[in-house]
C-alpha cells in the first residue's frame, strides 16, 4: 500500500525589527508574512488615495497614528531607513520613520514611516488641477524647488525627486514639501556641484515625465503639452535663484551697508536665519570687497515664535502669527526681527503670553466650534486671518470675526486665497477643494 510522503516541518521564517517609540501594537503583526499576503483582519488597514507605487504599499492605523509600511528588497530598505533617520536628525521635511523589518532569508524589508496627516501627493494634486489655477501650479513648482534646495544645503542627495515622491503640508499661505521616498538617497558632508547637478536634472525630467502623462491622461497630445514642459524646465530656474540668494557673494562699496541688510532681510523672509556674514577684500589692490552670508536653518520665524509663546508652527505659519502679535501689541517693528538668542525683552514676552491667552486661543475655540474639532489649529487661525483680511479689503471695512469665521466654513472663500486651497483626502472633484465666493 503505498503512502504519501511526509513532508519536513517548513523553517521559521527569521525576522529582524527595529522600531522606535510604542511599538505594542506591531509585535503582534505576521512580520514574517509578505505585506501582499497579510490578512485583512490582522491590522485596522486603512484605504488612502496615494496614486501609483512601484513598491506594496498598505496603510495601517496604530493607536493615534496612521501608519505607512511599504516593502522592498533588504539593502535599499536599510538604506532609506537610516536616511530617513538622519532626515529627522536634521530636522529637514520627511516623513518620520518608525520602524524596519526585515526578513533576510527572503531579501525582504518593510519601511514603516508616519503618516504625514493633512497631506497630500503632489502627483495627485496636478493630476486634478484644473487649467484655470495656474496660480496654485507655480506654488506647488516652488514648494518642489524649495525642498530640493534645503535637502542639498545638508548634503542630501536625493536622486529620485519626482512628483509622487513629494508630499505637500500647508504653511500659512506657502506650502512646504516632503520627501516621502529616500530609496535613492545618499547623505555626504557637502555635495558637490556634480551632484547638485544631476539631482536636479533627474527631478526635471521625472517632472516633465509626470506632466506629460498627466497631460495624455486628460487626451492632450505632446504637441499640445508646451506649458507642461515649460513647468518642469522652470523647476531647475526656480532651484538656481534660491540658492544664488543663500550663497552667491555680492560686491559691496564703501557706504552699502544697506545691501547687506537688504540680503540678510530678504533671507529672513524666506525663514533662514542669518548666522555669519563675512566680508572680505576683492579685485586686485583689494580697494574692492565682497561679502557673503553664512545661513543657518530655515526655521527663522519658527524659532522666534517658540522662543515668544511656546506655540510649535510652521515658518510660513510663524510669519503670519509673529505679524499678528506685532499688529495687536502695537510694535512698531516686525517682532520676527528680533535677534535670536538674545534676551527677550520682558514687556515683548508679557505681550506674546496676553496675545496667546486673549486673542488666539480664543479664537482657535470659536474655529473649532465651525469647522470641526479635528482641524489644524495654527493653519486655521492664519485662514481666518487671511479671509478676515481679504473680506475686509473687499468691503471697505473691518467685517469681523464672526462674517470670516462663517465664510470659512461655509468654504465661500475669496478667489485666489490660500485658505481656499484644502490639502486633505480628496472626496470631491478638484475644483470643489479650491473654494470659490
Amino acid at each position: 500500500m503505498a503512502t504519501e510522503p511526509t513532508r519536513a516541518p517548513s523553517s521559521p521564517v527569521r525576522v529582524l525589527m527595529r522600531f522606535r517609540g510604542d511599538v505594542s501594537e506591531l509585535l503582534g503583526l505576521p512580520w514574517e508574512r509578505s505585506l501582499a499576503d497579510w490578512p485583512d483582519d490582522v491590522a485596522r488597514f486603512v484605504e488612502l488615495p496615494v496614486g501609483e507605487s512601484r513598491h506594496v504599499v498598505r496603510f495601517i492605523a496604530a493607536g493615534p497614528d496612521l501608519l505607512a509600511l511599504k516593502e522592498l528588497p533588504a539593502r535599499p530598505g536599510r538604506r532609506e531607513y537610516e536616511v530617513m533617520r538622519e532626515l529627522e536628525e536634521r530636522e529637514l521635511p520627511a516623513v518620520q520613520p518608525v520602524g524596519l523589518v526585515e526578513r533576510p532569508d527572503e531579501d525582504a524589508a518593510i519601511v514603516i514611516t508616519r503618516y504625514l496627516a493633512r497631506s497630500l501627493q503632489l502627483r495627485r494634486l496636478f493630476r486634478r488641477l484644473p487649467e484655470s489655477a495656474g496660480e496654485y501650479r507655480e506654488r506647488f513648482l516652488d514648494a518642489m524647488s524649495s525642498l530640493l534646495v534645503e535637502l542639498h544645503r545638508e548634503g542630501v542627495y536625493w536622486g529620485d525627486c519626482s512628483l509622487a515622491n513629494t508630499l505637500l503640508l500647508r504653511d500659512g499661505q506657502a506650502l512646504q514639501a516632503y520627501l516621502v521616498d529616500a530609496e535613492t538617497s545618499e547623505i555626504h558632508e557637502l555635495l558637490s556641484e556634480g551632484q547638485r547637478r544631476m539631482d536636479v536634472d533627474i527631478a526635471v525630467e521625472n517632472l516633465a515625465g509626470d506632466l506629460l502623462d498627466i497631460a495624455a491622461t486628460s487626451g492632450r497630445s505632446l504637441e499640445e503639452a508646451d506649458d507642461e514642459l515649460a513647468a518642469a524646465l522652470s523647476l531647475r530656474e526656480r532651484y538656481e535663484r534660491l540658492w544664488a540668494e543663500i550663497h552667491a557673494a555680492e560686491p559691496i562699496l564703501p557706504g552699502e551697508r544697506y545691501r547687506v541688510e537688504a540680503r540678510i532681510r530678504r533671507l529672513n523672509e524666506l525663514g533662514f536665519v542669518v548666522e555669519e556674514v563675512v566680508v572680505e577684500p576683492d579685485g586686485p589692490d583689494g580697494s574692492q570687497a565682497r561679502f557673503r552670508v553664512a545661513v543657518g536653518s530655515r526655521r527663522f520665524h519658527a524659532a522666534r515664535l517658540r522662543e515668544l509663546t511656546g506655540l510649535e508652527a510652521g515658518e510660513g505659519q510663524a510669519t503670519i502669527l509673529l505679524n499678528d502679535l506685532a499688529a495687536w501689541a502695537g510694535f512698531e517693528a516686525p517682532i520676527g526681527e528680533e535677534p535670536l538668542g538674545g534676551r527677550v525683552d520682558p514687556p515683548l514676552q508679557r505681550a506674546a503670553r496676553r496675545w496667546l491667552i486673549d486673542v488666539f486661543e480664543p479664537t482657535v475655540d470659536r474655529l473649532r466650534e465651525a469647522l470641526g474639532q479635528d482641524v489644524d489649529p495654527v493653519q486655521a487661525y492664519c485662514d481666518y486671518l487671511e479671509v478676515k483680511w481679504l473680506l475686509s479689503e473687499e468691503a471697505g471695512r473691518d467685517v469681523g470675526d464672526d462674517v470670516a469665521r462663517r465664510r470659512l466654513a461655509e468654504h465661500a472663500i475669496p478667489t485666489g486665497a490660500a485658505a481656499g486651497m484644502v490639502v486633505a483626502e480628496e472626496t470631491q472633484p478638484f475644483d470643489a477643494l479650491y473654494a470659490r465666493p
